[in-house]
């Protein structure tokens, strides 16, 4: 099996406009997460942007990039549109752009469950929670699995329900996935789903279509950075873990 890491990068976010070329300790936002994904087992890793400031930013510290179409309305559709473009990879791993501090055994986690079970078409990852306030946090997504930890459902709500207050059974998700290739091109052509439309969460298509996905379980937390507040912090935990690049 080959795996090509792709990095959505739209330039335009509504909470931190320009975010891909924010600063981070000297760096850009891509280059960490690019220079981070690419200390995993992947076999190439591409950015896939729909701007030319971050195409050329990224061309600056050496790193693949490819320009994509500007009206893809999320980050699944923006990789399809690489898969069509490069045929030569068996399994996709969708790192998300805004994650600067994305662990490598996070992303080979991934590429050892596909090498693992080669009939699977979708896996992701999910992290233990401890606190309440987090488990109640709409923009924390939730997901609870079946035994084999295939995934029931994500929800922005307190899945499951505590009728019988338990806080050791609840995860967040963690927005990262792997797909067979085939699987992405497939999953790009189904229209939206109810369920993914009041949840605004895209992974509850592939639900509601009878696929499965795979959910591992990670000892990692990472930051992603949707805000000021997010990146300072990102800084700051940098400077103080003393974290190079």
């Amino acid at each position: 099996m080959k795996f090509l890491g792709v990095i959505p990068a739209r330039y335009e976010s509504t909470r931190l406009p320009k975010k891909p070329l924010k600063d981070i300790c000297g760096h850009s936002m891509i280059e960490w997460v690019y220079k981070r994904a690419m200390k995993s087992n992947l076999d190439e890793v591409i950015i896939a942007t729909d701007s030319q400031e971050v195409f050329d930013e990224v061309k600056r510290f050496g790193g693949e990039v490819i320009l994509t179409d500007k009206n893809h309305l999320n980050g699944t559709s923006r990789i399809a549109e690489v898969c069509e473009k490069i045929t030569d990879y068996d399994v996709i791993i969708n790192v998300q752009g805004d994650e600067p501090l994305i662990e490598p055994e996070m992303i080979n986690s991934l590429i050892d469950v596909f090498k693992r079970e080669e009939s699977l078409k979708m896996a992701t990852l999910k992290h233990k929670l401890h606190k309440k306030e987090d488990i109640e946090n709409p923009n924390f997504v939730k997901v609870i699995t079946d035994r084999d930890d295939y995934a029931i459902y994500f929800s922005r709500s307190v899945i499951p329900y505590p009728r019988n207050e338990n806080l050791d059974i609840y995860f967040k998700h963690v927005g990262i996935y792997g797909y067979k290739r085939e699987f992405v091109l497939e999953y790009s052509k189904m229209e939206s789903t109810p369920l993914e439309n009041s949840e605004s969460l895209e992974q509850l298509r592939i639900l509601e279509n009878g696929y499965k996905i795979k959910v591992l379980e990670t000892p990692f937390e990472i930051i992603g950075v949707d805000t000021k507040e997010e990146l300072e912090k990102v800084r700051n935990y940098i400077v103080e873990k003393g974290i190079e690049i």
